[in-house]
């Protein structure tokens, strides 16, 4: 059974830093794509930036790219979720999951991903 355990969530001031991580069990790791979705009170899970199987390409929402970068470690079987610069609108529970992808693509649709962790939230306050 695929198991992902988020962490790295917390208060932070606007203009400041978290790193998110989501470790995985239960499945092989090399076999999924990996991506963040966020979702705040009142709103629907929204894709915020996933990684390819390969570890090679990448791929982000329009609101947090050039502050946020995903990366993956086979070794560890983890996906972290760097982001700096956060907003106020940042505020959210953050999901990590996997995808039965091709080996390039980074799917971004909800729909695309079969496993999900119970969520880490992040609030920013400005």
């Amino acid at each position: 059974q695929v198991q992902l355990v988020e962490s790295g969530g917390g208060l932070v001031q606007a203009g400041g830093s978290l790193r998110l991580s989501c470790a995985a069990s239960g499945a092989i790791f090399s076999d999924n794509a990996m991506g963040w979705f966020r979702q705040a009170p009142g709103k629907e899970r929204d894709f915020v930036a996933s990684i390819s199987r390969s570890g090679v390409v990448t791929d982000y929402a329009v609101s947090v790219k050039g502050r946020f970068t995903i990366s993956r470690d086979s070794a560890k079987n983890t996906v972290d979720l760097q982001m700096n610069s956060l907003k106020p609108e940042d505020t959210a529970v953050y999901y990590c999951a996997t995808s039965i992808a091709g080996y390039n693509l980074t799917p971004v649709r909800v729909q695309d991903y079969e496993h999900w962790g119970q969520g880490t939230q992040v609030t920013v306050s400005s």
